[in-house]
């Protein structure tokens, strides 16, 4: 079945999709919930506050604006942001940076993911080095727009015009 009619099956409450789409992308969510957290039990109960909260809006994603795995990521990294913000520790806990991901693209001996894992480290080192700062406070390590300036010492503006940028060339990298 291709993912389009999954996806519309997933939009009308077909709960065999949901359970198919849940099989497809929940090892992959709840790992960015992790890497965002830094723990196992509440990235697991993140990942499926996110499936339900999917299920529930589903009717609001729209295949026009993006991929329904982007929609998904958005929810669940919105949800793992929020979690950190809730309980006050984001400062607390750091993140591993963006080159943490690419060292474990070539430890990998899982052949299915290796692929994806050679595709993230291909889109990672195609960036500029500005890039892959912000793509990292800002998606990695859950910081705000505002504190990735602070952090970086650049007004809140050159961190919005960077990351519309990288996000551009990020998606020109995976056309390519």
């Amino acid at each position: 079945m291709q993912l389009e009619q999954l996806v519309e099956r997933f939009q009308t409450k077909d709960p065999g999709a949901f359970e198919k789409l849940h099989n497809m992308y929940s090892e992959n969510i709840c790992g960015v919930i992790n890497t965002i957290v830094k723990n196992d039990v509440i990235a697991e109960e993140i990942c499926q506050d996110v499936f339900v909260k999917a299920w529930h809006n589903a009717e609001k994603y729209n295949t026009s604006k993006g991929r329904f795995f982007t929609w998904m990521l958005n929810i669940a990294r919105n949800a793992a942001i929020d979690e950190l913000r809730s309980k006050s520790h984001k400062q607390q806990k750091k993140n591993l940076p963006v080159d943490y991901f690419v060292g474990i693209a070539d430890d990998s001996d899982d052949q299915e993911f290796t692929v994806d894992k050679k595709q993230l480290k291909r889109l990672i080192m195609n960036l500029k080095e500005k890039c892959t700062q912000i793509i990292d406070l800002l998606y990695f390590k859950g910081y705000t727009q505002k504190e990735a300036s602070e952090e970086l010492d650049i007004p809140v503006g050159t961190v919005k015009t960077r990351n519309r940028s990288c996000i551009s060339q990020l998606r020109e990298n995976m056309s390519s």
